[in-house]
């Protein structure tokens, strides 16, 4: 049997669930020269702005304990250079285009998909409403329900596009978030970001990085995003992309069971470029495995035993 791996978001169809997290593998094509980029779902661009950024000043990474700490600040090429020199480039590669996109106010964010929407060769959006490492825009509207909404409206409203949003951690409720940005006209929603998070050098009292504050990434991080997902997934009825700490196969499918459409590999790939692919590879393999037919019949099948009539709490 040769499982269906096949996920679709919206118009968007990936032919497996895997894809790279924005901001992590930079253009792509960083990731041409270990495999085809074709053995992804989606490739999601680093995080692209009207204007071109430097971001941060450095230090702006430092390794913690199981993940990393970043605070790059969204530098890029801007939108003009991502589609004069970068677009034509990935056209040439057999994989879906997703473009994260960030704005500093939600007419930002609206220019923005109103210029991608005619640009060949992009096949979805990613709002970037969660980013912790700017001081205008990202998580200052990911905290709020209300600032998700307008964003990812006025966005819908210039995009024909598939629309994931994606979702910050560092909130009271992002099931909250999440309905918000349902309710708003997203096709999908992308969670999580990193956490919000710092290092200190204690010999000499200051911070690890530049800007103090940065997010937290990798496998530290994954049982909680994994429970995020699953309290998302039983609150709103559009696919998720699950992200948080992946590495294996299994990882991802922690994720699937949870109630996530599709994965995004981010951390992982600084250790091992080739991560993204062996977790495609490794989730059809399971498939294989278990003899199930289609990866959409393993979204969401955690099994919770109900306990015993009179067992006690």
């Amino acid at each position: 049997m040769t499982p269906d791996t096949t996920v679709r978001i919206g118009s968007l169809t990936m032919r497996n669930p895997v894809m790279v997290a924005s901001g992590t593998a930079g253009y792509g094509e960083e990731l041409a020269r270990w495999f085809p980029l074709s053995e992804l779902g989606a490739l999601v661009v680093k995080g692209t702005t009207l204007a071109p950024r430097a971001g941060n000043p450095p230090p702006r990474v430092w390794e913690t304990p199981a993940g990393m700490l970043n605070a790059i600040g969204l530098q890029n090429d801007g939108l003009e250079g991502f589609l004069e020199r970068r677009l034509p480039r990935l056209r040439e590669h057999d994989v879906p285009v997703i473009v994260n996109i960030a704005g500093e106010t939600p007419e930002e964010f609206a220019e923005l998909a109103r210029r991608l929407d005619a640009a060949d060769g992009v096949a979805a959006l990613e709002l970037n409403v969660s980013c912790p490492n700017v001081k205008a825009g990202g998580m200052m509207f990911g905290r709020s329900p209300e600032a998700v909404a307008e964003v990812t409206r006025l966005a819908r409203a210039q995009t024909r596009l598939p629309l994931l949003v994606k979702l910050s951690p560092n909130v009271t409720d992002i099931v909250e978030v999440a309905c918000a940005a349902a309710e708003a006209g997203a096709d999908g929603l992308s969670l999580v970001n990193t956490f919000l998070a710092m290092a200190i050098d204690v010999r000499t009292r200051r911070p690890r990085l530049a800007n103090v504050t940065g997010g937290l990434s990798g496998p530290a991080i994954r049982p909680i995003a994994v429970r995020m997902v699953w309290e998302v997934a039983q609150a709103v009825d559009l696919p998720i992309v699950g992200m948080g700490g992946i590495i294996s196969a299994d990882d991802a499918l922690e994720f699937i069971i949870a109630g996530a459409s599709a994965v995004a590999v981010g951390t992982a790939t600084f250790v091992n470029p080739r991560a993204a692919v062996e977790v495609a590879r490794g989730i059809r393999r399971y498939l294989e495995e278990q003899g199930i037919a289609r990866i959409a019949d393993l979204v969401g099948s955690l099994q919770i035993p109900e306990q015993e009539k009179g067992e006690e709490q």
